[in-house]
């Protein structure tokens, strides 16, 4: 077993300079960055302004130095959610899909001590993706990063089958991430979509598979859920509840518990909580938690996994967090 290691698995990545693709298809609030001063880049979502990044965002020697402050080794880059442009042309997502996964390979290449990527697909065509995790795979990836829903449709949707089916093949991980919240629109004030949107959505991606019969279809397709799993392990026992006494609107797709499927998946450890961490370890064991921070985002782990190094859980509990769970979810040997 691999000592003394720590892979924060759920990193973000762009590159430093991104084509107007917005102005090159012609349409489309396609992110494209605008380099104000130095060090810093203004995130353009059209011609609107999104949020201000740092040269941490972009900048692999930059992120290295910092993240060496907290003894870790290995970051595991994908792009930022914003950037899976589902809504796009399945073509043009195509092209920026390649764009994303060619930069994150170069980095891992440029530092493959340093680096491990995520790849991104154009989710809302089968087709198109099934040919990028193809090429992600060549590109010496684990692995693919994806959004809660695609275009608001739940991941259950048989449309999706062609991709699970291929990730299985293939033995590609996927890490599903929270995006275009639910309900954001009703809920702007207090950055509750963040907040509250954020946790139901993984949820919802979560008990759409199970729900779904997904995970029963493709059990050997390796699901991360983000940000701890969202909401999903601590409402479990009302999931639970539901499925047992409406069956008929629940258990339609799927006879099978959803308890049953605790332990079948991972997620990661972001909870900024200590005792929640350990109820979602007591729920579905250390072997299926990840270090996960969210770098290098403010609503992250910045510390990366600190609070789990200062806690009393017992070592075996940490080296499985800091580590081993990630080189399982991945199957990798470093």
């Amino acid at each position: 077993m691999t000592k003394n290691l720590k892979i924060d698995m759920h990193t973000h990545i762009l590159p430093e300079k991104l084509p107007d693709f917005a102005k090159k298809f012609g349409y489309g609030d396609f992110i494209h960055l605008v380099h104000k001063r130095p060090h810093f880049a203004d995130m353009m979502k059209g011609g609107e302004f999104f949020r201000e990044i740092n040269e941490n965002c972009w900048d692999p020697k930059v992120r290295i130095e910092e993240y060496e402050k907290f003894n870790t080794n290995y970051q595991v880059v994908c792009t930022i959610p914003v950037m899976f442009s589902y809504w796009a042309k399945a073509n043009d997502c195509l092209e920026l899909s390649r764009y994303l996964n060619d930069h994150i390979a170069q980095v891992v290449n440029d530092y493959p001590k340093h680096y491990i990527g995520l790849g991104t697909v154009p989710m809302q065509s089968a087709d198109h993706a099934v040919k990028e995790l193809e090429r992600i795979k060549e590109l010496g990836m684990p692995g693919i990063q994806i959004g809660s829903n695609i275009n608001n449709k739940n991941l259950d949707e048989p449309e999706f089958y062609p991709i699970w089916e291929a990730c299985e093949q293939l033995g590609l991980a996927i890490m599903i991430h929270p995006w275009e919240m639910m309900g954001r629109e009703h809920m702007a004030k207090y950055w509750l979509p963040w907040l509250v949107g954020m946790p139901a959505e993984t949820s919802r991606a979560a008990c759409s598979l199970i729900f779904g019969g997904v995970m029963e279809k493709y059990p050997k397709v390796r699901f991360n859920f983000s940000h701890a799993g969202g909401s999903l392990l601590a409402t479990i026992g009302r999931v639970e509840h539901g499925f047992n006494c409406r069956p008929d609107l629940v258990a339609i797709d799927n006879p099978i518990n959803p308890r049953e499927y605790l332990g079948k998946f991972w997620v990661d450890c972001i909870t900024h909580d200590l005792p929640y961490l350990k109820y979602i370890i007591e729920m579905i064991g250390s072997e299926k938690i990840t270090l996960g921070t969210d770098y290098p985002f403010p609503l992250g782990d910045l510390e990366i996994g600190k609070f789990i190094e200062e806690s009393d859980l017992p070592q075996s509990d940490k080296n499985n967090v800091m580590y081993q769970s990630t080189l399982d979810w991945l199957e990798l040997n470093l």
